[in-house]
């Protein structure tokens, strides 16, 4: 077996609860998540912020008045001398941060990296329109009332209406959830299997929350102002859903012929997550057990205007085979849940043939886990989907899922906007 270059620890992984947005967080901003899985995640592994070389943080929904998220959650719990750096990788965020610190690790800058995500989607920067944003600069200029309200004299009252930001490509103006219907169109992804996949994710996560399995990579939070109230699990969790009461919502993005519902889809989610990555030299000298180490990983992009959420099955071999191994290899496998329709499509395109001669230039299928070894413990569609969040908590699961088993290799995967996608293996041993 090839030996990967790899030598990079995970030695903990800790995360808030996901709670739905508007819901129990919702006075909780992106950074005071990201202090809470950090600090926990120190904690856990009795770590103290002085031996932390590097601070590596994800996020999407970028607070305008706080652009370097991870200096912020740095500044709330580590020393003020740990550097601290955020990256934007869509909903891969956290992936690319670990990433980031494996390369620091690996390039010998850093003994300890701190990793991983947060996001509020409660708290959504509200933007003006252009011509609204050319007056107001218009009027901070000015040097009179009148000039003032002169600058203003050409808003249209149309002008005036707040706009959001939208989960939509720039490039080809396509939402995600736009894309996954057209993905289960041409792919030939039936409502009835998107539906009974995420029946699954809620089942698995329900039957994970029951053995206590979730709990041990949960940190309870304590709900300001009064500190009363303590969220200790998920909340998107749905053990009294059916096959039934899924088969009854609407489609979301295609109402007359599509098959994408709320039901089988990732809710909008608040909450963060965290890893702790560490040399060699630094798991002996601490006389840590590691978690798992991370043998190796791939990053991949496509054409938005193509499969926008394709990407897993171009990263998934690349990564495979940087490790050194095959898809028969792996114990374990990890996919995030955007949409139903997103894991079955690429699911589908890994067991094909004709995929693997046409679209990644090989003779035969790649391969995945039997199902029953995907998503062990639910997925995004049930645990919800904090964007900068999520990788984390998918690797810190599946490390997890690999000790519980006494497994060997787990393969994780995410897709992200863009047509981009991460995928990484994970070794015990």
């Amino acid at each position: 077996m090839k030996q990967s270059p790899l030598k990079t620890a995970i030695v903990a992984g800790c995360r808030t609860p996901f709670a739905r947005a508007g819901s129990v967080f919702k006075e909780l901003t992106a950074i005071d998540l990201g202090r809470i899985a950090v600090r926990e995640v120190l904690a856990e592994a009795e770590v103290p912020g002085d031996l932390v070389d590097h601070l590596v943080f994800g996020t999407v929904v970028h607070n305008p008045h706080a652009p370097n998220i991870a200096r912020e959650v740095g500044l709330g719990v580590l020393p003020v001398d740990v550097p601290a750096s955020t990256v934007s990788l869509a909903c891969a965020s956290a992936n690319r941060a670990i990433a980031d610190g494996v390369n620091l690790i690996e390039l010998g800058q850093a003994h300890i990296v701190v990793a991983g995500g947060a996001e509020s989607l409660s708290h959504i920067p509200i933007m003006v329109s252009d011509p609204i944003a050319e007056a107001l600069i218009q009027a901070s200029r000015a040097r009179t009332l009148k000039d003032r309200l002169a600058a203003f004299r050409s808003v249209r009252p149309a002008d005036i209406a707040p706009q959001q930001p939208q989960i939509a490509e720039y490039s080809t103006g396509e939402t995600m959830g736009e894309a996954a219907e057209r993905m289960a169109k041409e792919n030939g992804i039936s409502r009835e299997d998107q539906d009974a996949w995420a029946l699954r994710s809620h089942r698995r996560a329900q039957a994970g929350i029951e053995a206590g399995h979730l709990a041990q990579e949960i940190a309870p939070v304590y709900v300001p102002p009064r500190y009363e109230q303590v969220i200790e699990l998920d909340n998107g969790v749905r053990p009294d859903t059916s096959a039934e009461a899924l088969a009854e919502l609407k489609p979301v993005f295609d109402r007359r012929h599509g098959s994408v519902t709320a039901g089988n889809a990732s809710p909008i989610t608040d909450g963060g997550a965290a890893v702790i990555l560490m040399s060699e030299e630094a798991v002996k000298a601490n006389g840590i057990a590691p978690l798992a180490w991370i043998r190796s990983y791939a990053i991949t992009a496509l054409d938005p205007a193509d499969q926008l959420l394709q990407g897993p099955a171009y990263a998934a071999p690349i990564a495979l085979d940087r490790a050194g191994i095959t898809m028969a290899d792996i114990d374990v496998m990890e996919m995030h849940e955007a949409f139903a329709a997103q894991v079955l499509s690429n699911l589908q395109a890994l067991d094909s043939d004709t995929f693997a001669r046409e679209k990644l230039g090989r003779k035969a299928r790649v391969g995945h886990p039997d199902p029953e070894r995907i998503n062990v413990m639910g997925g995004s569609i049930a645990l919800g989907h904090p964007f900068g969040a999520t990788g984390a908590r998918i690797t810190t699961t599946l490390a997890r899922e690999l000790e519980r088993r006494d497994a060997e290799f787990g393969l994780l995967t995410v897709c992200a906007a863009g047509g981009l996608a991460v995928a990484m293996v994970l070794q015990r041993g």
